[in-house]
């Protein structure tokens, strides 16, 4: 991967970073990275806060713009929405309902082979974070400061279907309740669609 190719990808997993910290997670120098960073910016894919420190000048927060985001894919996004709008159309939101339902059946089957049974919850919801990984939601387990699991996704690559029906959401957090089992809650506690930069679930014992 190269170089501008690494900082985007550090931005999109990693949120607004500053130029010093890009350096240090690429071995790269300052310079150098601020280079790319201006070249991005040049394209439209990256922008810039300042946001005010405790001590010192502000600190310069690089983040991607609505074009950096698009760079990863949002599986044929235009021609979904236009399918689900067709459907609607034609068969009315009962049709949809049920398309909805086929495809809740479809990955809760999937998830459950991938996560198998019997294995203690952290690595349940690692088995789903890989699952969710592999169809592009570069999906990774995190830990809360209060020791909670965190199921993070960087990207949503049906966020414009998510966003033209938003049972598609509701659906992913019902199969993944159901998947993780019966002795944990999950509840999303950052959502694209709300304005965040990416989805999370917060997952504890019950």
């Amino acid at each position: 991967m190269h170089t501008a190719d690494q900082i985007l990808f550090l931005l999109k997993t990693r949120g607004p970073n500053t130029a010093q910290q890009l350096a240090e997670i690429l071995d790269l120098t300052s310079m150098g990275t601020r280079r790319h960073l201006e070249a991005a910016q040049e394209k439209g894919l990256v922008t810039y806060e300042d946001v005010a420190e405790k001590v010192g000048r502000p600190a310069r927060r690089w983040l991607l713009t609505a074009a950096g985001h698009a760079r990863f894919p949002d599986r044929h996004a235009d021609v979904t929405v236009q399918l689900i709008d067709q459907v609607r159309a034609l068969f009315g939101d009962a049709a949809m309902d049920q398309l909805i339902v086929a495809r809740e059946g479809a990955s809760e089957a999937a998830y459950r082979a991938a996560i198998g049974s019997g294995t203690p919850l952290p690595e349940r919801v690692a088995a789903l974070a890989h699952a969710r990984d592999l169809e592009g939601y570069m999906a990774e387990v995190a830990t809360a400061p209060d020791g909670a699991l965190l199921l993070v996704e960087n990207h949503c690559p049906i966020c414009a279907a998510a966003r033209a029906c938003q049972q598609f959401c509701r659906s992913e957090l019902d199969v993944f309740q159901r998947v993780l089992g019966p002795d944990c809650s999950v509840e999303r506690s950052e959502h694209q669609l709300a304005g965040a930069r990416r989805c999370a679930y917060r997952i504890v014992p019950v």
